[in-house]
């Protein structure tokens, strides 16, 4: 075979028996077709065991098949648009090993996988607090609510929630986890899902108030966004509980 040949070859996976030959290859080109895929392969079975690791707090649920929801949130930080949460239910045939903490994922990448999310998982719920309610509760109390909301929204009633450094509202049993969307697969499909929800929400302001560069900043205080601020004031979706807003505001 030519060294085109054997990297579409590689490309599509091969067996142990055909690894193993071709590491007779002379050719220098071949032998380093084989050690990228190797490289590729180790870092693979990485990622899958990582991946099967971050089931171990939803395991104890399945075990005895009952249903346990991730619960995250986003936009606690940003001086416009609302909180979003999210709440999904997985179940062993969850197999998306690319599902990780959001942070840790490319905007393309969560983009790609949030579809996937919407068809894998058992139920998604959305739960949105706008700048209304966060100026009226504070932030940490409109987030929780937001939590409760996406879990009722929920189209299965779970019997217990992990949730990402929060406690929910609501009468169900729930496991606090630091850093939760790291440790657990619903929480971080959850992570991923109330990004991308929020993120397309602030594109649709961004057409609504352009000036603010939304799309861009997702709300947070960039300069471009406080720059804007300074000249056109606070807009309707501005959290006027959140500095500098407030002392414009006074």
């Amino acid at each position: 075979m030519t060294i085109k040949e054997i990297k579409e070859l590689l490309n599509n996976g091969v067996s142990e028996e055909e690894f193993a030959a071709l590491k007779n290859d002379p050719r220098s080109g071949v032998q380093k077709l084989l050690t990228t895929y190797k490289r590729k392969q180790e870092l693979l079975l990485k990622k899958k065991e990582q991946f099967l690791s971050r089931f171990q707090y939803e395991r104890r649920f399945w075990k005895n098949s009952q249903l346990v929801a991730g619960v995250d949130e986003v936009g606690r930080g940003p001086l416009a648009g609302p909180v979003v949460t999210a709440a999904v239910i997985i179940d062993e045939n969850f197999d998306l090993i690319d599902v990780n903490d959001s942070k840790k994922l490319s905007p393309k990448r969560r983009l790609e996988l949030y579809p996937k999310i919407l068809e894998k998982a058992v139920s998604v719920g959305i739960g949105i607090k706008n700048a209304q309610v966060i100026d009226e509760i504070n932030i940490y109390e409109a987030d929780r609510l937001a939590m409760a909301e996406a879990v009722k929204n929920l189209d299965r009633k779970p019997d217990a929630l992990l949730v990402d450094a929060m406690d929910v509202p609501i009468a169900i049993p729930q496991i606090k986890l630091i850093k939760g969307d790291a440790k657990s697969n619903s929480i971080a499909a959850a992570s991923i899902v109330a990004k991308v929800f929020r993120d397309k929400l602030m594109d649709d302001y961004d057409a609504l108030y352009p000036q603010y560069k939304f799309s861009k900043n997702a709300g947070y205080g960039t300069k471009d966004h406080l720059d804007a601020l300074n000249k056109f004031g606070p807009t309707p979706i501005h959290r006027k509980s959140f500095e500098p807003i407030k002392s414009m505001l006074n």
